[in-house]
């Protein structure tokens, strides 16, 4: 009985922020949020354990393509980083670190999964559904990640493949893949990292390549004892090493962002790198993209050609078309024989799975109002959806340096946003204007038109359904920590309960305008 008091108490519980997610910016937002003296608050994970997407991605060979000391919270450094770029084992490691240095656990409920959120305009507040249990919040901060939901393919045939089927984010570390025939499907991020790694081993490996990728050398090597040392007799050196780390990434943003022609030297370097360790030509011209460089993600790797060239490895140039029986058949025609299939095919980015269960002030669900592409005001929030904040949200993603800048940068908005709140006092919300929403992203996509990814002449995952680039940023992480110093309530409406002044009112500076969001140019 007194199991099922507690089960009904935490039912009607109410907290000032839910977050969604344990990843980087889960619990990054959960550190700001004790940081600024506010303990009201959950974190709601949907597995067993924090870490996002470096828990999911468990994989053979999975790693971070950014130096370990510029992937990490600026307020976490780690001064015993393994490598120059760690692996999955270590990330999530730290991860845990955080969470138990920051006095997190008590804020976390596992096995909570999100089903719904729904705004309710009267108490001004979110109805919250969870695997565990329903909740209110007064403010949400969704930090689900693009890369948490694995996208897989639809493939005739796929559901009567009689072998072994999963994707790379859902690693089945119980199938033996010794001895066996396996179909890798895609060639991105994670697929270059699990070829090499399981090529010893498999009896037959057949990569489904539908575009090759541009892959440039992997400056990875162990991380010395005297470097350790230093870094942690002498912070400021571990300091400068980031300081150094992210500035050259800064400078190397305008060749993405206005210059795409300058790209061109760097496409040498990935060449060279090729035919170090392609000596077949035609297997070279198969491996050779037609499109510029940097128009879809860089890869990092130094045993992904190698691969290649084993004996038991082959490469067929077209997307996977349907499966009949145990033969997969190419788009080209090549039919091969497998044991089990490993897709390597990516997240649901410009859709996210959490959009649907997000309903708003309007009645309608966020999934809805961003049917014809994702718009968020500074990234984070997007028209009738009061209190409601997305970490990593619209155009926030980064061609060449580290989400963890992006991150803390939404995690000062998100700051200043309760701040907001807290000094206009009483029981009200914030909603950004829809007005404010569309400038910022008529803002971002002018700006978006002379990007390499809107002209490198591929198509990639930074792209919607409707070709709109709604997933990368158009500039650097010094300007979006600028544009996301601070909350402007000109671009937004404070929303007050029924009967208590308007329903809505928009709060402006005298003689200032909503209809040019601040410090964005084109």
């Amino acid at each position: 009985m007194a199991e099922h008091g507690r089960e009904r108490a935490r039912e009607r519980d109410h907290v000032r922020v839910a977050v969604i997610g344990s990843g980087f910016g889960g619990l990054g937002a959960a550190v700001r949020l004790r940081r600024q003296g506010i303990t009201d608050f959950v974190v709601l994970e949907r597995a067993d354990a924090v870490g996002g997407t470096w828990r999911d991605n468990s994989y053979p060979g999975c790693a971070c393509d950014v130096p370990s000391h510029l992937y990490s919270f600026s307020f976490a450094p780690n001064p015993e980083w393994p490598r120059n770029f760690s692996g999955q084992a270590h990330i999530r490691a730290y991860l845990e670190r955080v969470t138990d240095t920051f006095g997190l656990r008590p804020h976390i409920r596992f096995n909570a999964e999100v089903r719904s959120l729904r705004w309710d305009g009267e108490a001004l507040r979110w109805e919250i559904e969870t695997a565990g249990g329903a909740l209110t919040a007064d403010v949400v901060v969704s930090a689900t990640g693009p890369l948490s939901d694995p996208k897989l393919p639809d493939v005739p045939g796929l559901d009567t493949f009689p072998g072994k089927v999963f994707h790379s984010a859902r690693w089945d570390h119980d199938y033996d893949l010794r001895g066996k025939r396996v179909a890798m499907i895609g060639t991105g991020a994670s697929a270059i990292q699990i070829v090499p790694a399981i090529q010893p081993e498999v009896g037959r490996l057949t990569v489904f390549q539908r575009t090759p990728p541009w892959v440039m050398p992997r400056a990875d090597r162990r991380i010395t004892r005297a470097e350790h040392w230093l870094h942690t007799r002498l912070p400021a050196t571990r300091a400068l090493r980031r300081q150094l780390l992210w500035g050259i990434r800064e400078l190397q943003v305008s060749a993405f962002t206005k210059r795409p022609n300058e790209l061109g030297l760097v496409e040498g370097i990935a060449r060279g790198h090729m035919r170090r360790a392609i000596k077949d030509p035609a297997l070279r011209a198969r491996l050779t993209p037609d499109y510029r460089i940097g128009c879809k993600r860089i890869l990092l790797s130094n045993s992904w050609y190698p691969a290649l060239t084993r004996p038991n490895v082959d490469l067929v140039s077209s997307g996977l078309r349907e499966i009949r029986g145990t033969t997969l058949v190419a788009s080209d025609g090549t039919e091969t024989e497998a044991d089990a299939i490993i897709f390597g095919t990516g997240f649901h980015v410009t859709d996210m799975p959490i959009a649907q269960r997000v309903t708003g002030a309007y009645g309608t669900t966020l999934a809805e109002e961003w049917k014809d592409g994702m718009e968020a005001l500074r990234g984070t929030c997007a028209a009738g959806f009061p209190n409601f904040l997305t970490i990593i949200g619209p155009n926030t993603g980064l061609g060449n340096s580290s989400m963890i800048l992006m991150i803390e940068a939404q995690l000062t908005y998100m700051a200043d946003f309760l701040r907001q709140l807290d000094t206009l006092g009483g029981r009200i919300a914030l909603s950004a204007r829809p007005a404010a929403v569309q400038e910022w992203t008529r803002t971002i996509q002018r700006r978006m038109q002379r990007t390499v990814w809107n002209t490198g002449g591929c198509d990639s995952w930074y792209l919607d359904a409707n070709g709109r680039n709604t997933t990368a940023w158009p500039g650097t992480t010094s300007e979006f920590r600028r544009v996301t110093r601070q909350v402007d309530l000109a671009e937004y409406e404070v929303v007050r309960p029924p009967g208590k002044a308007p329903g809505t009112a928009p709060v402006a500076a005298p003689g200032k305008t909503v209809d040019a969001p601040a410090e964005v140019t084109a």
